[in-house]
């Protein structure tokens, strides 16, 4: 009698869990997979793209990742590729890959982030190898990821081979954190320390006070270079005639003075006054040149 009692409670109990799905991984060897613009360039970059995604059901199922195995279907994701490939690329060729991220609601639990994330995190291995492999021919490339693209770049750095590195010309660790613990962990990240050097990583993260930061993307961050500047000391920078950059050394966070816009923030994720949202758009111009003068020289060097 008690057995039975048991396995009706556990049938309840399951009937009561909401069902999950897991989208099937994308195909790397199909276009669809990948949003690319070819210029014939001699340096490539790589692009991995922020949460574009928020939780939602299929079939009344939830799930907690992009839909990539279908790119149609996701459209915030092209869309800020082709954002991205505007502002940041010039002349460089362009790849980024669709993978299944994971939703903007897992980053509001740790434990979430630590459960699902490795699956994201499969995905752009698995597309960086593919492009190394059959799509970059030999040449040098870029690598830049924002948020949590940011995240996963952090990752492909830590496991980065030194033969891919010497082919690396620089990586754009875009509104996230690198702990002291990371770069002990790889040899492959190398702090930036101008505007030029090559090989090197670079990162940020801007709010209007400390006390703004978000804790998750920025908190322990031992790496930071003001994308205005390009310098490592509290040297101020302006950008658009009305702001002031500057790199705070204590915290490593960009401190923008000046900004008095509204209605940016994200919450509850990020509150007014961190400007996440902002570290591309802000800073595009900027970032393009310099991504632009490193390649020359690394090409000079060769």
């Amino acid at each position: 009698m008690k057995i039975k009692i048991l396995l009706l409670a556990l049938l309840a109990l399951a009937a009561c869990t909401p069902k999950e799905i897991v989208p099937k991984a994308p195909d790397y060897g199909k276009s669809s997979s990948w949003y690319v613009t070819d210029r014939s360039g001699a340096v490539d970059l790589f692009y991995i793209s922020s949460t574009e995604t928020f939780d939602y059901e299929v079939d009344g199922a939830d799930v907690h990742y992009a839909w990539a195995c279908d790119s149609a279907l996701c459209k915030g994701i092209r869309h800020e590729m082709e954002g991205v490939d505007r502002i940041l690329s010039g002349n460089l060729n362009f790849y980024s890959p669709f993978y299944r991220q994971v939703t903007m609601e897992t980053y509001a639990d740790t434990s979430l982030i630590a459960s699902r994330f490795p699956l994201a995190m499969r995905d752009v291995r698995k597309a960086f190898q593919y492009y190394m492999k059959n799509l970059n021919q030999g040449r040098p490339f870029v690598l830049a990821g924002f948020s949590q693209g940011a995240q996963a770049l952090v990752e492909l750095l830590k496991e980065m081979p030194e033969d891919i590195h010497e082919r690396m010309v620089a990586a754009y660790v875009l509104g996230w954190k690198i702990t002291e613990s990371e770069m002990e962990e790889s040899r492959s990240i190398v702090p930036a320390t101008g505007a030029d050097d090559t090989g090197v990583t670079i990162c940020y993260n801007s709010v209007r006070e400390p006390e703004d930061a978000n804790p998750l993307v920025s908190y322990g961050n031992s790496v930071a270079i003001n994308p205005v500047n390009w310098c490592t000391d509290a040297t101020p920078a302006v950008l658009f005639d009305s702001l002031t950059v500057t790199l705070d050394q204590k915290t490593k966070l960009l401190i923008v003075d000046g900004f008095e816009g509204t209605g940016y923030a994200w919450k509850p994720y990020f509150k007014e006054g961190c400007y996440h949202t902002f570290e591309i758009r802000w800073y595009g111009d900027s970032l393009r040149k310099n991504i632009s003068d490193r390649c020359q020289a690394y090409l000079k060097q060769q």
